[in-house]
């Protein structure tokens, strides 16, 4: 029998013998006793741990961890023993091995994966070595499936998670100066996310402008359209669409930049501080009331309280509410001609609606009141 093999036979004997004697001396030892029976054998047995801590050398774990792992086990095993049982030295391979195995499971895996993945994953990694060296080549995952007796998809599975064995480090360096390091690799500022709130507020304050001013936004905007066309398609002159872009952008601003919502001014020039001008005329049997500026949710009130006025005053006189001047009537002030109407009707007065601009005419055609436009034309 070669050298080598005799010690190590005499070394389990030694081993067996000593846990056989431990075990009959603790019988009779008193706790005290015990104590230190138990550490004569700790040491005893810690050379044999060490030998099995370093058949798992080369797994991504320092042979010091691993020796304190060994030495777990042998501890365990040594407080679990029993004689009755067999021998203690292939008890405390067991114990041991079983140690180190857990520690790889549940210490070693940079990102959490289930045991079964786990598993299965060792076993994937020894059968591509094996297959490698039959095939000299890389085995496929459905060649590595047949050999492993499952499916190719677990197969895939385990691959996969094999990275997250021991993940690279975000701080690693990347490239050969070792200036930059891997994280800068990954991703880029998002310019973009910094414009999430101011697009959110952006949108809501959109809602409060008039109808007309909003769509002209879009179709700026939006629509790539240029203010020729804008003008064209809503029937005002081209520096007309101008001002109101000019002041909706402006009011958007200014709301932006405020903790309140400022006052939107439906007016055709600062020098009108109401926004709307209404100049009543009678002559020839008709009463005229003619409203310049935008009626909307600002002025709308004021054109109410002179339109009930002219009513109750017109007598057998006709009312015409010229609107040559409105460049546009929102809601608000579509409510305040419904509600002249309606009162006209009351008061049987003949009201007629003249002058109205294409899109304001539309509105007011869609709204009802198309039957007081210009006599009844659309």
């Amino acid at each position: 029998m070669p050298a080598q093999e005799e010690t190590h036979t005499r070394v389990l004997e030694d081993l067996d013998a000593a846990a056989t004697d431990y075990a009959t001396r603790m019988a009779t030892a008193s706790d005290a006793e015990r104590a230190v029976l138990r550490d004569e054998l700790t040491r005893t047995c810690l050379p044999f741990a060490g030998r099995m801590a370093r058949r798992y050398r080369g797994r991504g774990e320092s042979l010091e961890d691993l020796e304190q792992v060994a030495r777990l086990g042998l501890v365990k095993a040594i407080d679990r023993y029993d004689p009755e049982r067999g021998s203690f030295t292939a008890y405390a391979v067991i114990t041991i091995s079983g140690e180190i195995k857990r520690h790889f499971r549940d210490r070693t895996w940079g990102v959490h994966v289930p045991r079964r993945i786990q598993d299965l994953s060792l076993e994937v990694g020894h059968a591509s070595m094996v297959l490698t060296t039959e095939l000299s080549r890389t085995p496929t995952p459905s060649e590595l499936a047949e050999r492993l007796k499952v499916s190719e998809a677990a197969v895939m599975e385990a691959l996969e998670s094999a990275a997250g064995y021991s993940p690279s480090s975000l701080n690693a360096p990347a490239g050969g100066d070792g200036a930059a390091e891997f994280g800068d690799l990954l991703g880029d500022h998002d310019g973009d996310l910094e414009m999430v709130d101011d697009k959110l507020t952006v949108a809501g304050l959109l809602l409060r402008l008039p109808v007309r001013e909003r769509r002209m936004l879009a179709m700026r905007f939006y629509g790539n359209r240029t203010q020729a066309e804008i003008a064209a398609e809503l029937g005002i002159s081209q520096m007309h669409v101008s001002r109101l872009l000019s002041r909706s952008l402006s009011w958007l601003r200014e709301a932006m930049l405020s903790d309140t919502l400022p006052r939107w001014e439906g007016a055709n020039g600062p020098a009108d501080m109401h926004g709307m001008q209404i100049d009543v005329q009678r002559g020839g049997g008709v009463l005229t009331v003619r409203v310049q500026g935008e009626v909307d949710r600002d002025t709308a009130e004021r054109l109410r309280t002179s339109l009930r006025h002219a009513i109750c005053s017109a007598g057998g006189d006709r009312l015409v509410i010229d609107l040559a001047g409105v460049p546009l009537v929102d809601a608000a002030g579509v409510a305040v001609l419904l509600d002249a109407a309606s009162a006209a009707a009351v008061a049987e007065a003949q009201l007629t609606l003249t002058g109205a601009q294409p899109y304001v005419a539309r509105i007011l055609g869609v709204s009802g009141l198309q039957n007081l436009l210009d006599g009844g034309e659309r």
